[in-house]
């Protein structure tokens, strides 16, 4: 099997969706039993810290009890559709990646007054 170059694999990432891209995740996890999505939370503070960086990460942590709600926001605030919207309020992960703080902010008081659980990376 030949090798991908990483600017091909990348390439591939940005044309997929966030439930295209969960698979994937879910995949390298059962594959290799590593989950790449801990190691790209972990380093994505630090890269920050470094650079001086007050840009944030909004993180789905969990929906919340209200559900519908946390999904329509998720489709305004993203731009996803529904099917992903739902995905992403089921499964968790990034709603939002490197936002200004305010922003980041907004998006989590937002999000957790529909009942979500959110966190800023």
């Amino acid at each position: 099997m030949a090798k991908i170059k990483t600017e091909d694999f990348i390439a591939s990432l940005k044309e997929m969706t966030i439930l295209e891209v969960k698979e994937l995740v879910d995949a390298m996890k059962e594959e290799f039993g590593v989950d790449p999505s801990a190691v790209a939370v972990a380093a994505a503070p630090a890269a920050q810290e470094e650079a001086g960086d007050t840009n944030k990460t909004v993180v789905l942590k969990n929906a919340g009890g209200n559900k519908i709600a946390v999904i329509k926001l998720l489709k305004e605030i993203t731009g996803l559709g529904l099917v992903e919207a739902k995905a992403l309020a089921d499964n968790g992960g990034n709603v939002k990646e490197n936002v200004p703080s305010d922003e980041a902010n907004q998006i989590k008081a937002q999000l957790e007054e529909a009942g979500a659980e959110i966190e800023l990376a």
